[in-house]
């Protein structure tokens, strides 16, 4: 059966009942069948149109790639340009994606929990530098709303990262869906009554657009406490800022990762004229 694969570039095994073999002028399947192993030689799929199949296999045009699957459990992927076999897994389970789920009405909605906690519900989203503040100044307004009875919860940035987020880098692309989980998820929080505080540096602008997009009018508060970099820097209090100056840390907001401040927010807080009291007592008289 090889013989018929002239200039055998590479091989793919799929679970115990399927391979793939690159060959210089097409691919080569091995199959088990009742009737034994059988072989199909698929021709070189240049051709073919974007996402056509060759016989069992998809082709994919924008990506030069053949997808072999070859069974329930196996795939496999080959160059079409040069037919190596580039990568094959198995299939555990198949992703049921949001085209067969259904959005389910329910009779306790976000305004009669509300009104059970006698409270508007909003995210408050403190955004600035490392160092700037944020998780003190949040800690101590939901200090002063837990006094006044109202029912808070606070999502702080390092607190997430050890649970929820722990999978999560600081690469921008991480950054992003660090931003995405937390806004979902303060989401639910407002839809159960809450007012949440949000602490997090969410440095680009157009991810916290995203997270006020998921909000009723007047429910996001965005909150940006200033901090100069250099004053941030001064500060350093977990020792960041030196070690990224070190080239010790990657990807660190402010140094090596650009921080985007927010255009008109709901309340600025300049730390350098205002204590992490005077800016929480700020807070609070702006939400009652």
């Amino acid at each position: 059966t090889l013989a018929d694969c002239p200039g055998l570039h590479g091989e793919a095994s799929l679970s115990h009942d399927a391979a793939a073999f690159g060959c210089n002028d097409g691919v080569l399947m091995v199959e088990r069948t009742g009737a034994g192993w059988q072989s199909t030689k698929i021709p070189n799929p240049t051709e073919n149109p974007h996402n056509a199949r060759v016989g069992t296999l998809l082709y994919n045009a924008a990506t030069n790639l053949l997808v072999g699957n070859f069974s329930r459990e196996g795939f496999v992927l080959i160059d079409r340009m040069t037919n190596n076999t580039v990568g094959a897994g198995l299939i555990h389970f198949a992703l049921r994606r949001a085209d067969n789920i259904y959005w389910h009405a329910l009779e306790v909605n976000k305004q009669s929990r509300a009104a059970h906690k006698r409270q508007t519900p909003r995210v408050l989203w403190f955004t600035g530098l490392s160092g700037a503040g944020k998780s003190t100044i949040a800690n101590l307004v939901e200090k002063r709303l837990h006094s006044l009875g109202m029912h808070t919860y606070l999502l702080d940035g390092d607190n997430v990262r050890h649970g929820l987020n722990r999978d999560l880098g600081f690469s921008d692309a991480d950054r992003v869906e660090n931003i995405r989980r937390i806004a979902e998820v303060s989401r639910l929080m407002v839809d159960a009554g809450l007012i949440v505080l949000v602490a997090f540096i969410s440095p680009f602008r157009a991810e916290r657009a995203l997270a006020r997009s998921l909000f009723d009018s007047g429910e996001f508060v965005e909150i940006f406490v200033d901090t100069p970099l250099a004053e941030a820097e001064r500060r350093d209090p977990k020792g960041l800022y030196k070690k990224a100056r070190a080239q010790k840390l990657k990807n660190f907001t402010g140094i090596d990762s650009p921080y985007q401040a927010p255009d008109s927010p709901e309340l600025r807080i300049d730390t350098t004229s205002l204590s992490a009291e005077e800016a929480a007592q700020r807070i609070v008289s702006y939400l009652t």
